[in-house]
């Protein structure tokens, strides 16, 4: 029999054994045993518990999306047509009945076979339901078929596709049954209250509970039995600790008052702590869990690490592009900067705004200055008279589900000429052009000012002078913290002598994420200056800095001998590990505890944790390739070329197997099946850089001098300031007897970089041989 989830916990059980003492003790109690009791640590009650005093938060809670987030299949929970009706998409057509009081769909499975399944739990409520289905080893898996809950006027009543134009065969990682589309991993945790996943790694199983199905009063509060303590026993009258696990709360006595001058709020007092936004952003927010320990009320960084601004979620000016749920965004706006949260837009409780319309806005801004055709100039009524129309424009997401943006930003068409971004003008205006439409923002309200996105882009792209610009950005402490800490991850040592200076300031930033982000750079750094800068951040406060830091020191640990420093990179290491463990079922974790254990010489330990990667995968190209590098480190390439050729048959798609094996096939001196590989991994993956160069040096190697030319003039022409790109463009040219090219591309790598030596001595030995 499959293992069912268990919704009553360890954590339940110490919940009626607390409110059993709480009844016991509520007629006479010594106050110091009482204080002693408010000492001890706070365990999850459930929402029962809160209802006798919160009543009112209570019915603005129920019905809320918190609410209805996740709940029991039954007639009165399911939303979508089981009435025996059938849906196709591409080849597989589903079924959809109803029995015996249950709900039933026939789908393919994951050997490809329609197959039928019982649906367990709804989750979600609007504008689409999604539908669970039990597997074994404890596994819920989410259906791709989405009822869409909108009124038939609006385009919804009817079934769909999460991926409504792609293909996704069984066995593909994307397929609904496969890791990804996993409930337990991928969504509980932000669904149900006090989930523990229950994860075994031995068994690859899960005994997954909670506490509360959906997102109740302690997802947000934490666990409330001091709280409830207080409150039943009238400790009110004796101590100021009301036992809440998270206040959330304003404690800075700050409030906001209208600045008439600029018909703008300001809080009285600058917002002292980021809690409210920490607390929600465990689950708004595009991240990496890297604790299992409930550390409700403690800083975000303490228990996950947000994404940056990276190509595949971001535009380049930092506009959502894919599916980043809110935290990303809102931390770059100018609200966020001026101590906007979460509840000040939204009703806490019922998750609703404060406000209708441009009527939230107004709360803070004057309306006769800015909901005004003076300021917005369209007619009132039309969208472009809409606040969030023009400074949150949305995007859909799960094919029906439009989110808007939360970073509540100025229109900037013009930088949809410079950056290719998109902008709210052309949003509605689509028959003008972006040109017009930054001429007519320029007409109205002037020139824009300079803004992080164009250093963002200038680092993605390569572009002559992006160290400059992206080193401004770094310095830049009014900037966003996110738009920085991204400019760090962008940031290489080919700016020279000021790179080291710049990762050394990020280290030491306020942020804690910019903190991480320097510390990523430190891969580019030797080892004297890896120990130098990493080993005071072992002590930081915040958990992801900490472990990051004992994480750039892995590879030059042996160098630690103070006893002192040693005892504190072990525990920290230790640290690591555990992060990495937090998400145990995922292969991704146990190929970086590979890699860390192969830095260290430990190879027993990596070559252990890749197989445990290919047991959860056995087509996870990542492990197979880091594998075989490991046994390349080893002298075992007899090992790593089969690893390597099954990975590519299992995933031929994926660009990195064949770059792997290409590498391999070099050297082993079988050439022509070298560039034949080398020539798959840059063809796949056009924009990988690093795959491309590579096949051009293979080609050069091989004697085919023009091509590998050409090859390296199509990596110049998408990033112009790449130095390795450069400096073999100087060189091949050099090989061909095109002296002067040679020189051109020389002189154009000085100029990028006037502190580079070996780029300058590059240019005197060509300039010399036309001599």
């Amino acid at each position: 029999m499959p293992a069912r989830l268990i919704p009553f916990t360890v954590a339940g059980l110490v919940t009626v054994m607390a409110v059993t003492i709480v009844l016991l003790l509520r007629a006479s109690v010594n106050r110091s045993v009482l204080h002693a009791k408010m000492s001890a640590p706070a365990v999850y009650m459930g929402r029962h518990a809160c209802i006798e005093c919160h009543a009112r938060e209570n019915d603005l809670w129920t019905g809320s999306h918190h609410d209805l987030a996740m709940q029991p299949a039954s007639a009165d929970t399911v939303l979508g047509d089981f009435g025996d009706v059938s849906f196709t998409h591409e080849s597989v057509t589903s079924t959809f009945s109803q029995r015996d009081g249950g709900f039933f769909v026939r789908t393919d499975g994951p050997d490809g076979e329609l197959t039928e399944y019982r649906v367990t739990h709804t989750f979600g409520v609007t504008p689409l339901q999604q539908y669970l289905v039990e597997f074994q080893g404890g596994r819920h898996q989410m259906l791709p078929l989405c009822w869409d809950t909108r009124d038939a006027a609006s385009g919804g009543g009817r079934w769909f596709h999460m991926y409504p134009d792609e293909t996704i065969p069984h066995g593909d990682e994307l397929h609904w049954t496969g890791p990804n589309q996993n409930w337990n991993f991928m969504c509980a945790e932000c669904h149900s209250t006090n989930l523990q996943r229950g994860y075994d790694l031995k068994t690859d199983t899960y005994r997954t509970t909670w506490q509360d199905i959906d997102v109740s009063c302690e997802a947000c509060h934490g666990p409330g039995s001091r709280h409830y303590m207080w409150a039943t026993l009238g400790l009110e009258t004796v101590s100021n600790d009301i036992g809440l696990t998270v206040r959330l709360g304003d404690s800075d006595g700050g409030g906001w008052v209208m600045d008439m001058a600029t018909g703008t709020a300001k809080r009285t007092v600058p917002r002292q702590s980021p809690t409210e936004i920490d607390s929600c952003a465990r689950c708004h927010a595009r991240r990496v869990q890297i604790s299992v320990d409930d550390k409700q009320g403690q800083p975000l960084l303490d228990t996950h690490i947000p994404s940056l601004l990276t190509e595949r979620l971001y535009h380049a000016d930092g506009q959502i592009l894919g599916e980043v749920y809110v935290y990303g965004s809102f931390v770059q706006s100018k609200m966020y900067r001026e101590g906007v949260t979460c509840s000040d837009c939204h009703e806490p409780h019922s998750l609703t705004l404060v406000a209708e319309g441009n009527a939230l806005c107004a709360q803070c801004h004057l309306p006769d200055r800015y909901d005004s055709p003076k300021h917005h100039f369209h007619t009132p009524s039309t969208p472009g008279a809409s606040c969030v129309e023009c400074h949150m424009p949305s995007q859909t997401y799960m094919v029906v589900d439009p989110r808007r943006d939360h970073s509540i930003r100025i229109p900037r068409p013009d930088l949809t000429l410079t950056l290719g971004t998109p902008n709210a003008c052309n949003g509605c205006h689509t028959d003008r052009s972006a040109r017009w439409a930054a001429n007519t923002v320029d007409d109205w309200y002037g020139a824009r000012p300079p803004h992080y996105g164009e250093a963002l882009h200038a680092g993605r792209t390569g572009a002559p002078g992006a160290g400059v610009t992206l080193m401004a950005l770094i310095a830049d402490t009014d900037q966003p913290a996110i738009a920085r800490a991204t400019a760090l991850s962008l940031l290489t040592p080919s700016v020279g002598g000021a790179w080291a200076a710049t990762v050394e300031s990020g280290l030491g930033d306020d942020d804690p994420l910019v903190r991480v982000a320097a510390l990523g750079a430190l891969d580019m750094a030797g080892p004297d200056d890896r120990l130098r800068l990493a080993v005071p951040l072992l002590h930081d406060p915040i958990l992801a800095v900490r472990t990051r830091a004992a994480r750039e020191l892995a590879p030059v640990a042996a160098r630690v001998t103070d006893p002192v420093v040693r005892s504190v990179l072990d525990r920290v290491l230790a640290e690591y590990i555990e992060t990495e463990l937090a998400n145990a079922e995922r292969p991704e974790s146990h190929v970086n505890l590979g890699n860390f254990y192969g830095e260290q010489q430990q190879f027993t330990n990596a070559e252990a944790s890749y197989m445990t990667a290919l047991r959860l995968d056995p087509d996870h190209v990542p492990a197979c390739v880091n594998m075989a590098d490991l046994y390349r480190v080893q002298g075992r390439d007899d090992l790593g070329e089969p690893l390597l050729r099954r990975a590519i048959e299992a995933r031929p798609e994926q660009a990195a197997a064949h770059h792997a094996l290409g590498l391999l096939l070099a050297r082993q001196a079988r050439a022509s099946e070298a560039v034949d590989a080398l020539r798959r991994a840059a063809g796949l993956e056009t924009g990988n850089l690093r795959f491309g160069y590579v096949y051009a040096v293979a080609l050069h190697s091989a004697g085919d001098v023009a091509k590998a030319i050409v090859e390296l003039e199509s990596l110049h022409a998408r990033q112009a300031a790449d130095r390795d790109v450069l400096v073999a463009l100087a060189m091949f040219n050099r090989d061909a007897g095109h002296l002067d090219t040679a020189i051109r591309f020389a002189e154009t790598l000085v100029a990028l970089a006037p502190d580079d030596a070996a780029a300058t001595q590059l240019l005197a030995q060509l300039r010399a041989a036309r001599r």
